[in-house]
């Protein structure tokens, strides 16, 4: 399919393209160099990026619902207000990607590298974060209702005003992590007598 007088097909040369606003539904991009390319609010539900090479991609407030970006690595990419709800982040690289403030509710970041990563007040509700770096992220104001950290590194993590209600720490490592005024998985506001987080 042609976008914008682009050919959009997995391994299609996309570097630089100018895909702003672009209805990219569904598209197979898998193994597409999209280095540089701008997709400022593009249309992204349900599409395949797996394998892309996304170098310094332009995502600010594009709709990646659904999207498949599992071993994407996302380290330069501009994801700023990008709704990447239920989106596939297994293994993904967002080591220090700019995520303020992101939807990410319930989806898969499973061992993605999220180190450094800016999360502030994201939305990560729901969100399986099982076995994920976050070692030294910012998360504050964050909502992690309902999210699964088992066995995360919250290392020295900025977790202030984030929402931890129900959320599953089992050995999750919060050595040195900045609670203060976190809401616990108890709903106990952290430094309350009975918060446990």
């Amino acid at each position: 399919m042609k976008v914008n007088g682009y050919q959009i097909e997995p391994g299609a040369r996309l570097s630089g393209a100018d895909l702003t606003r672009a209805n990219l539904t569904r598209a197979d991009l898998n193994g597409a160099n999209l280095n540089g390319a701008s997709l400022i609010y593009a249309e992204l539900s349900g599409a395949n990026l797996n394998g892309a090479s996304l170098n310094g991609t332009n995502l600010h407030g594009a709709n990646l619902n659904g999207a498949n970006l599992s071993g994407t690595n996302l380290t330069t990419v501009y994801l700023s207000g990008a709704n990447l709800s239920g989106a596939n982040l297994e293994g993904a690289n967002l080591r220090g990607a700019d995520l303020y403030p992101a939807n990410l509710r319930g989806a898969n970041l499973v061992n993605a590298d999220l180190k450094r990563a800016i999360l502030r007040h994201a939305n990560l509700s729901g969100a399986n974060l099982s076995g994920a770096n976050l070692k030294r992220a910012s998360l504050t104001g964050a909502n992690l209702s309902g999210a699964n950290l088992t066995n995360a590194n919250l290392k020295r993590a900025l977790l202030g005003e984030a929402n931890l209600t129900n959320a599953n720490l089992g050995g999750t490592d919060l050595g040195g992590a900045d609670l203060t005024g976190a809401t616990c998985p108890n709903g106990m506001v952290h430094g309350q007598p009975g918060a446990d987080c």
